[in-house]
């Protein structure tokens, strides 16, 4: 039919698989949801903290992206080569695809190289491969130094460096190793978690150092000896290591950097509330973007807000098409699990858009709040797939 319109949603994370199901499930058959992703499944990323540790198995937690064609929806899986925001196309695998909304979700791309030595030398958990070695390796550990280590100040998840440093702790204690094995924590950051205020800071940073977990903050790496096992510090200081779990520094994807999407930040900046871009009909949502916040530092990139952006982004999208409905609008509420081993975590919740800062409530360590991820994790392969 002549108003038929055409949706693609780039990357199949949470934002992307948020968006494109939640599209599908508003519009009429007539309208197109196209879901590019260059992966063939899903990957729920907070378990592979648990894959780290050997709780969890990879196909425990991913699912298959062509479940959705069921859905009605169209996966075209390849790289995307190019986008062009203004006549809203995009080329993937040579060919080039007009929409008449484009919903921008590539994520963050991981840059080790940024850094000598770095890949050759550390274990980057927040991908599959580096969390099966890191895996691998923690076995063989049965004494020395272990470090974890984020390279950056700003990463996605900024809770899972010091889960991992948690989980990690439980290990060797669970393979009676602890008393034999040193853990250090660096971070390039002032503190856990700035963004969420100084009581959640504290508080995370008690939970870490409780388990005999030296910490390191302000702590920017410049170079790492893979041969010699030794960190430098730009503050002077060094640091030896048997074992280098680390999060890489992040950047926007080259495809998004060339498209002249990012601002100054690095970031695809938007409209807060609705997501846009400065290109009319050109969304982006979670981990690409830049969300300024009043205390100066960014919207955290975490799974939580792509997903609640998603959701306004189709909603709106979806409104726009039928012509009929009330817009919605993204207000930065936010919450996460904590995990601190021992089958126990703890629990963040609030608003993150709140002036001067942002509102948040730490929850009280216990096994509750590990049950609640377990039973999130369950629910969301089942929600969406």
């Amino acid at each position: 039919m002549s108003d038929a319109k055409k949706i693609i949603v780039l990357g199949g994370g949470v934002g992307g698989l948020v968006a494109a199901v939640t599209l599908r499930k508003k519009l009429p058959k007539r309208h197109r949801v196209i879901l590019v992703e260059r992966e063939a499944g899903h990957l729920f990323q907070p378990s592979l903290l648990w894959l780290i540790t050997g709780e969890r198995r990879p196909e425990q937690f991913s699912r298959p992206l062509d479940r959705l064609k069921k859905k009605g929806i169209e996966v075209v899986r390849g790289e995307v080569e190019q986008i062009e925001p203004e006549e809203k196309r995009v080329r993937v695998n040579g060919e080039t695809i007009a929409a008449d909304y484009l919903v921008i979700s590539l994520g963050a791309a991981l840059a080790p190289e940024t850094i000598p030595g770095l890949a050759e030398a550390g274990h980057n958990f927040y991908t599959l491969a580096g969390a099966e070695a890191l895996r691998d390796a923690l076995k063989r550990l049965n004494t020395g130094k272990l470090v974890v280590m984020t390279a950056a100040p700003a990463y996605r998840c900024p809770a899972a460096p010091y889960e991992a440093a948690m989980l990690l702790d439980h290990d060797c204690r669970k393979r009676k190793v602890r008393a034999q094995v040193q853990i250090d924590l660096y971070a390039a950051e002032p503190g856990p978690m700035g963004v969420a205020g100084p009581q959640v800071s504290a508080g995370v940073r008690a939970m870490v150092e409780a388990k005999g977990i030296t910490y390191h903050p302000e702590h920017q790496v410049t170079a790492v000896d893979a041969q010699a096992r030794r960190i430098a510090f730009e503050n002077g200081a060094e640091a030896e290591f048997d074992l280098l779990a680390v999060v890489p520094p992040h950047r926007a994807p080259q495809v998004v950097r060339e498209a002249g999407l990012v601002g100054e930040s690095g970031w695809v900046p938007v409209d807060r509330h609705t997501l846009e871009t400065r290109f009319p009909g050109v969304f982006a949502i979670g981990d690409v973007t830049g969300i300024p916040l009043k205390l100066g530092k960014p919207l955290p990139k975490a799974g939580v807000f792509a997903h609640g952006e998603a959701q306004v982004v189709a909603h709106n999208i979806a409104c726009a098409i039928k012509g009929r409905g009330e817009p919605a609008r993204f207000e930065g509420f936010g919450e996460c699990f904590i995990e601190t081993g021992g089958g126990k975590a703890g629990f963040g919740r609030g608003n993150f858009y709140a002036e001067p800062t942002p509102q948040i409530a730490l929850r009280k360590v216990s096994r509750r709040w590990h049950w609640g991820k377990i039973l999130f994790e369950k629910y969301w392969l089942w929600r969406w797939f």
